[in-house]
């Protein structure tokens, strides 16, 4: 029989290691999204609607409070989903804010290739401009597993292959972005921190941090989501672009050269991130070991179940 360790404290989790079952995560597939779910009960969806900019994940329940820790259209700024890949600035285009003419991420529909032990979503998208050739297709892998009873992962590994020579400018909308929701963003009592020992955006903004984590009380549960950059990023680690009102982003592209940055057709670049939601909140040693943990491991070869 499967089992598998959890870390357990009096507030939650992370501190004494005891067996449980493993964790069973299977999907189901609805109208333009997967249903992802944890021993049966609903932990995400990799939402591809036809209507808007690009793919996202949401919701991102918390495993104590049952709700989502992300928002799923951002406060003052509608464009912003939860988790999501997005830029602006590429060749003439817009991949981030509303306006699907002005530039978006078309699915070419996802599969399933793994449920059980983890579960693994694989996805093509053409980035499409209306009057211009589609800068880039990206091969996106969705991995989600439970690895303790309190933590849920979901990384995200995307291919970026540039199908014309592209440049992209400087830009603060920018490649793969997390908001929370305002219970546990700074403005609303909860805490940003950061690897470096930085807290609120004021430290954070700007910092080559490892990591960045949001944490706060949500119904009575401390809860928090950390979002990981993987050290195989070209020159990691990216400093973090950082909003009290619970916006985190890895990104360089804000600190570009005035004359952006130049790809080759053809070329090909990879970015790995890793997205932990966990109980309880802000642990800095337990989620400095998760991120030990993953930035070790290698990317485990997918089986089509």
């Amino acid at each position: 029989m499967k089992r598998c360790l959890v870390t357990l404290s009096l507030a939650g989790c992370f501190l004494l290691a005891v067996p449980i079952e493993a964790c069973n995560l299977t999907t189901t597939l609805e109208d333009e999204r997967i249903d992802v779910f944890v021993d049966g009960v609903l932990f995400t969806s990799y939402r591809f609607p036809s209507n808007w900019k690009f793919p996202y994940l949401w919701p991102i329940i918390g495993p104590a409070s049952g709700e989502s820790l992300t928002i799923e259209e951002g406060i003052g700024h509608p464009h912003h989903r939860s988790l999501y890949l997005a830029c602006d600035q590429v060749n003439g285009c817009n991949f981030w804010q509303e306006g699907i003419d002005r530039g978006r991420q078309v699915s070419l529909g996802p599969q399933v290739l793994e449920q059980g032990a983890r579960v693994v979503i694989q996805d093509r998208c053409d980035w499409v401009c209306s009057g211009r050739p589609s800068p880039i297709r990206d091969t996106r892998t969705i991995i989600i597993s439970a690895p303790e009873k309190c933590a849920r992962w979901i990384e995200c590994i995307f291919d970026i292959e540039f199908k014309v020579d592209t440049t992209i400018l400087p830009s603060n909308h920018a490649l793969f972005s997390a908001e929370v929701i305002p219970e546990i963003s700074v403005r609303g009592g909860g805490m940003l921190t950061d690897s470096l020992g930085g807290e609120r955006e004021a430290e954070t903004f700007g910092s080559r941090a490892e990591w960045c984590d949001y944490s706060g009380n949500i119904n009575g549960h401390d809860e928090g989501l950390t979002l990981y950059q993987h050290p195989s990023l070209c020159g990691y680690p990216w400093p973090f672009f950082t909003r009290d009102y619970g916006f985190m982003s890895p990104t360089p592209m804000y600190w570009l050269p005035p004359q952006g940055i130049q790809f080759k057709q053809g070329e090909h670049i990879t970015l790995r991130f890793l997205v932990l939601v966990h109980s309880p909140g802000a642990d800095k040693p337990a989620i400095e070991a998760f991120y030990q943990k993953w930035k070790e491991s290698e990317i485990k070869p997918f089986s089509d179940q």
